[in-house]
Protein backbone atom coordinates (compact mmCIF):
# COMPACT_ATOMS: atom_id res chain seq x y z
CA UNK A 1 0.00 0.00 0.00
CA UNK A 2 2.73 2.20 0.97
CA UNK A 3 4.70 1.58 -2.18
CA UNK A 4 1.53 2.74 -4.59
CA UNK A 5 1.28 5.63 -2.73
CA UNK A 6 4.65 6.57 -3.19
CA UNK A 7 4.53 5.89 -6.61
CA UNK A 8 1.07 7.86 -6.93
CA UNK A 9 3.07 10.44 -5.37
CA UNK A 10 6.20 10.04 -7.75
CA UNK A 11 3.81 10.39 -10.64
CA UNK A 12 1.64 13.42 -9.72
CA UNK A 13 4.58 15.17 -9.07
CA UNK A 14 6.03 14.41 -12.57
CA UNK A 15 3.23 15.38 -13.89
CA UNK A 16 3.00 18.69 -12.26
CA UNK A 17 6.98 19.36 -13.39
CA UNK A 18 6.06 18.28 -17.04
CA UNK A 19 2.78 20.86 -16.87
CA UNK A 20 5.20 23.38 -15.29
CA UNK A 21 7.80 23.40 -18.52
CA UNK A 22 4.87 22.57 -21.20
CA UNK A 23 2.42 25.27 -20.24
CA UNK A 24 3.19 28.99 -20.98
CA UNK A 25 0.95 32.50 -20.99
CA UNK A 26 1.03 34.85 -24.14
CA UNK A 27 -0.24 38.32 -22.37
CA UNK A 28 -2.53 40.30 -24.35
CA UNK A 29 0.05 42.25 -26.18
CA UNK A 30 2.26 39.85 -27.33
CA UNK A 31 2.19 36.95 -29.44
CA UNK A 32 4.44 33.18 -29.37
CA UNK A 33 6.51 32.15 -31.99
CA UNK A 34 7.31 28.66 -31.45
CA UNK A 35 10.46 26.68 -32.96
CA UNK A 36 10.54 23.15 -32.91
CA UNK A 37 13.93 21.57 -32.90
CA UNK A 38 15.03 24.93 -35.02
CA UNK A 39 12.46 24.86 -37.17
CA UNK A 40 9.44 27.34 -36.82
CA UNK A 41 6.23 25.98 -36.03
CA UNK A 42 2.82 27.25 -37.46
CA UNK A 43 1.11 30.35 -37.18
CA UNK A 44 2.09 32.63 -33.88
CA UNK A 45 0.22 31.29 -30.57
CA UNK A 46 -2.67 33.92 -29.58
CA UNK A 47 -2.82 35.32 -26.54
CA UNK A 48 -3.55 33.19 -23.08
CA UNK A 49 -2.47 30.05 -22.41
CA UNK A 50 -0.36 27.70 -25.13
CA UNK A 51 1.38 24.61 -24.46
CA UNK A 52 4.90 23.56 -25.87
CA UNK A 53 6.87 20.28 -25.69
CA UNK A 54 9.39 20.59 -22.87
CA UNK A 55 13.27 19.91 -24.64
CA UNK A 56 12.36 20.31 -28.10
CA UNK A 57 10.30 23.51 -28.90
CA UNK A 58 11.08 26.56 -27.74
CA UNK A 59 8.96 29.67 -27.34
CA UNK A 60 9.77 32.88 -28.31
CA UNK A 61 7.51 35.87 -27.17
CA UNK A 62 7.22 39.14 -29.37
CA UNK A 63 5.72 42.46 -28.12
CA UNK A 64 3.54 44.15 -30.30
CA UNK A 65 3.10 47.35 -28.52
CA UNK A 66 4.39 50.64 -29.74
CA UNK A 67 7.94 51.22 -28.54
CA UNK A 68 9.15 54.50 -27.95
CA UNK A 69 13.22 54.49 -28.76
CA UNK A 70 15.38 57.85 -28.11
CA UNK A 71 17.93 58.67 -30.49
CA UNK A 72 21.29 59.87 -29.14
CA UNK A 73 22.08 63.23 -30.49
CA UNK A 74 24.16 62.86 -33.87
CA UNK A 75 26.78 65.56 -34.48
CA UNK A 76 26.90 66.53 -38.36
CA UNK A 77 27.66 69.46 -40.81
CA UNK A 78 24.27 70.69 -42.67
CA UNK A 79 24.53 71.20 -46.40
CA UNK A 80 25.41 75.33 -45.47
CA UNK A 81 28.24 73.99 -43.46
CA UNK A 82 26.89 74.55 -39.74
CA UNK A 83 27.70 72.29 -37.29
CA UNK A 84 24.98 70.71 -35.19
CA UNK A 85 23.60 68.46 -32.70
CA UNK A 86 19.84 66.57 -33.51
CA UNK A 87 18.33 64.19 -31.50
CA UNK A 88 15.14 62.40 -32.11
CA UNK A 89 12.15 59.59 -31.06
CA UNK A 90 11.44 56.70 -33.16
CA UNK A 91 7.80 55.34 -32.29
CA UNK A 92 7.50 52.15 -33.70
CA UNK A 93 5.73 48.55 -33.49
CA UNK A 94 6.09 45.06 -34.87
CA UNK A 95 3.27 43.81 -37.35
CA UNK A 96 4.72 40.62 -37.98
CA UNK A 97 6.63 38.72 -34.95
CA UNK A 98 7.72 35.45 -37.20
CA UNK A 99 9.99 37.81 -39.21
CA UNK A 100 11.09 39.60 -36.48
CA UNK A 101 12.33 36.17 -34.90
CA UNK A 102 14.02 34.33 -37.50
CA UNK A 103 15.03 37.48 -40.47
CA UNK A 104 16.62 39.48 -37.98
CA UNK A 105 18.85 38.99 -34.93
CA UNK A 106 18.11 41.96 -32.45
CA UNK A 107 15.62 43.86 -33.99
CA UNK A 108 15.78 46.65 -31.39
CA UNK A 109 19.45 47.17 -31.92
CA UNK A 110 19.21 47.47 -35.82
CA UNK A 111 15.93 49.99 -35.85
CA UNK A 112 18.48 52.44 -33.50
CA UNK A 113 21.43 51.57 -35.91
CA UNK A 114 19.52 52.79 -38.69
CA UNK A 115 17.80 55.57 -36.83
CA UNK A 116 21.02 57.17 -35.97
CA UNK A 117 22.69 57.11 -39.60
CA UNK A 118 19.62 58.02 -41.20
CA UNK A 119 19.33 61.31 -38.92
CA UNK A 120 22.73 61.87 -39.69
CA UNK A 121 22.21 61.62 -43.32
CA UNK A 122 19.58 63.83 -42.87
CA UNK A 123 21.62 66.28 -40.88
CA UNK A 124 24.02 66.53 -44.19
CA UNK A 125 21.08 66.61 -46.47
CA UNK A 126 19.13 69.92 -44.88
CA UNK A 127 20.37 73.43 -44.22
CA UNK A 128 20.16 74.91 -40.86
CA UNK A 129 16.82 76.49 -41.80
CA UNK A 130 15.25 73.26 -42.53
CA UNK A 131 16.09 71.97 -39.31
CA UNK A 132 14.94 75.02 -37.37
CA UNK A 133 11.50 75.63 -38.71
CA UNK A 134 10.69 72.84 -41.15
CA UNK A 135 10.77 69.77 -39.22
CA UNK A 136 7.62 68.54 -40.52
CA UNK A 137 8.91 67.61 -43.74
CA UNK A 138 12.32 66.39 -42.28
CA UNK A 139 10.08 64.09 -39.70
CA UNK A 140 8.55 62.42 -43.00
CA UNK A 141 11.67 62.02 -44.81
CA UNK A 142 13.07 60.37 -41.77
CA UNK A 143 10.04 58.26 -41.31
CA UNK A 144 10.72 56.89 -45.25
CA UNK A 145 14.12 56.21 -43.98
CA UNK A 146 13.56 54.01 -41.14
CA UNK A 147 10.36 52.56 -42.36
CA UNK A 148 11.66 50.93 -45.97
CA UNK A 149 14.49 48.41 -43.90
CA UNK A 150 12.19 48.27 -41.23
CA UNK A 151 8.90 46.76 -43.15
CA UNK A 152 11.49 43.87 -44.03
CA UNK A 153 12.34 42.89 -40.47
CA UNK A 154 7.93 42.99 -39.56
CA UNK A 155 8.52 46.00 -37.59
CA UNK A 156 6.76 49.61 -38.80
CA UNK A 157 7.77 52.69 -37.85
CA UNK A 158 4.47 55.00 -36.79
CA UNK A 159 6.27 58.69 -36.43
CA UNK A 160 10.04 60.07 -36.31
CA UNK A 161 9.91 63.14 -34.24
CA UNK A 162 13.08 65.30 -34.45
CA UNK A 163 13.54 66.97 -30.85
CA UNK A 164 16.09 69.54 -30.33
CA UNK A 165 19.18 71.28 -32.43
CA UNK A 166 21.96 72.21 -30.66
CA UNK A 167 23.69 75.16 -32.44
CA UNK A 168 27.31 76.61 -31.49
CA UNK A 169 26.92 79.67 -29.36
CA UNK A 170 28.76 81.84 -32.43
CA UNK A 171 26.00 80.44 -34.42
CA UNK A 172 23.35 81.67 -32.27
CA UNK A 173 25.09 84.95 -31.36
CA UNK A 174 25.30 85.12 -35.72
CA UNK A 175 21.38 85.09 -35.92
CA UNK A 176 20.74 87.26 -32.97
CA UNK A 177 22.64 90.11 -34.79
CA UNK A 178 20.87 88.84 -38.47
CA UNK A 179 17.28 88.84 -36.53
CA UNK A 180 18.26 92.60 -34.81
CA UNK A 181 19.77 94.18 -38.43
CA UNK A 182 16.18 92.35 -39.90
CA UNK A 183 13.88 93.71 -37.76
CA UNK A 184 15.92 97.32 -37.80
CA UNK A 185 15.21 97.09 -41.72
CA UNK A 186 11.51 96.50 -41.03
CA UNK A 187 10.98 99.34 -38.58
CA UNK A 188 12.95 101.56 -41.32
CA UNK A 189 11.10 100.47 -44.17
CA UNK A 190 7.90 100.94 -42.17
CA UNK A 191 8.75 104.68 -41.34
CA UNK A 192 9.65 105.60 -44.67
CA UNK A 193 6.57 104.22 -45.77
CA UNK A 194 4.94 106.67 -43.42
CA UNK A 195 6.74 109.63 -44.35
CA UNK A 196 5.42 108.67 -47.96
CA UNK A 197 2.51 108.46 -47.24
CA UNK A 198 2.13 111.77 -45.31
CA UNK A 199 4.35 113.51 -47.83
CA UNK A 200 1.18 112.89 -50.62
CA UNK A 201 -1.19 113.75 -47.93
CA UNK A 202 0.63 116.73 -47.35
CA UNK A 203 0.59 117.43 -51.30
CA UNK A 204 -2.67 117.41 -51.78
CA UNK A 205 -3.21 119.56 -48.75
CA UNK A 206 -0.98 121.50 -50.14
CA UNK A 207 -2.99 121.79 -53.87
CA UNK A 208 -5.82 122.24 -51.94
CA UNK A 209 -5.07 125.28 -50.05
CA UNK A 210 -3.30 126.81 -53.48
CA UNK A 211 -6.36 126.65 -54.87
CA UNK A 212 -8.43 128.23 -51.82
CA UNK A 213 -6.10 130.50 -50.15
CA UNK A 214 -8.97 131.12 -46.92
CA UNK A 215 -8.19 127.33 -46.34
CA UNK A 216 -4.63 128.34 -45.32
CA UNK A 217 -6.38 130.90 -42.78
CA UNK A 218 -8.73 128.50 -41.41
CA UNK A 219 -6.39 126.33 -40.64
CA UNK A 220 -4.10 128.44 -39.27
CA UNK A 221 -7.03 129.63 -36.42
CA UNK A 222 -7.56 126.19 -36.18
CA UNK A 223 -3.84 126.04 -34.56
CA UNK A 224 -4.29 128.62 -32.67
CA UNK A 225 -7.60 127.04 -30.55
CA UNK A 226 -5.25 123.61 -30.64
CA UNK A 227 -2.92 126.00 -28.97
CA UNK A 228 -5.00 128.06 -27.04
CA UNK A 229 -6.94 124.76 -25.40
CA UNK A 230 -3.56 123.81 -23.39
CA UNK A 231 -4.50 127.10 -21.19
CA UNK A 232 -1.60 128.83 -22.19
CA UNK A 233 -1.81 131.94 -21.37
CA UNK A 234 0.44 133.39 -24.03
CA UNK A 235 -0.07 132.20 -27.32
CA UNK A 236 3.55 132.94 -29.92
CA UNK A 237 2.75 131.87 -33.35
CA UNK A 238 5.64 131.97 -35.90
CA UNK A 239 4.23 133.68 -39.23
CA UNK A 240 6.53 133.40 -41.74
CA UNK A 241 7.59 135.49 -44.12
CA UNK A 242 6.65 133.53 -47.47
CA UNK A 243 3.31 132.93 -45.69
CA UNK A 244 2.66 136.80 -46.48
CA UNK A 245 3.98 137.14 -50.18
CA UNK A 246 1.77 133.78 -50.96
CA UNK A 247 -1.33 135.71 -49.32
CA UNK A 248 -0.29 138.93 -51.06
CA UNK A 249 0.28 136.85 -54.46
CA UNK A 250 -3.35 135.30 -54.14
CA UNK A 251 -4.99 138.33 -53.28
CA UNK A 252 -7.14 140.10 -56.08
CA UNK A 253 -5.23 143.14 -57.45
CA UNK A 254 -7.29 146.47 -56.94
CA UNK A 255 -9.36 148.30 -59.00
CA UNK A 256 -8.14 151.24 -60.93
CA UNK A 257 -9.55 154.95 -59.72
CA UNK A 258 -11.84 156.43 -62.17
CA UNK A 259 -10.59 159.58 -63.92
CA UNK A 260 -12.99 162.27 -64.76
CA UNK A 261 -13.59 163.09 -68.32
CA UNK A 262 -12.41 166.73 -69.74
CA UNK A 263 -15.25 169.42 -70.18
CA UNK A 264 -15.13 171.64 -73.59
CA UNK A 265 -14.86 175.75 -73.17
CA UNK A 266 -17.23 177.93 -74.37
CA UNK A 267 -14.56 178.63 -76.70
CA UNK A 268 -13.96 175.69 -78.11
CA UNK A 269 -10.84 174.48 -75.87
CA UNK A 270 -10.82 171.69 -74.00
CA UNK A 271 -9.84 172.00 -69.75
CA UNK A 272 -8.30 170.74 -67.90
CA UNK A 273 -10.17 168.29 -64.90
CA UNK A 274 -8.66 170.46 -62.67
CA UNK A 275 -9.72 173.54 -64.35
CA UNK A 276 -6.34 174.45 -64.97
Amino acid sequence: MDAILVILAVVVVGLLLLAGVSVRVVTQYERGVVLRLGRLLGEPRPPGLTLIRPGVDRLHKVNMQVVTLPVPAQEGITRDNVTVRVDAVVYYRVFDPVRVVVDVQNYQAAIAQVAQASLRSIIGKSDLDDLLSNRERLNQGLELMLDSPAVDWGVHVERVDIKDVALPESMKRSMSRQAEAERERRSRVITAEGELQASQKLAQAAGVMAAQPAALQLRLLQTMVEVAAEKNSTVVLPFPVELLRFLERAAPPPAPAEVPAPRPASDGAVVPPDGR
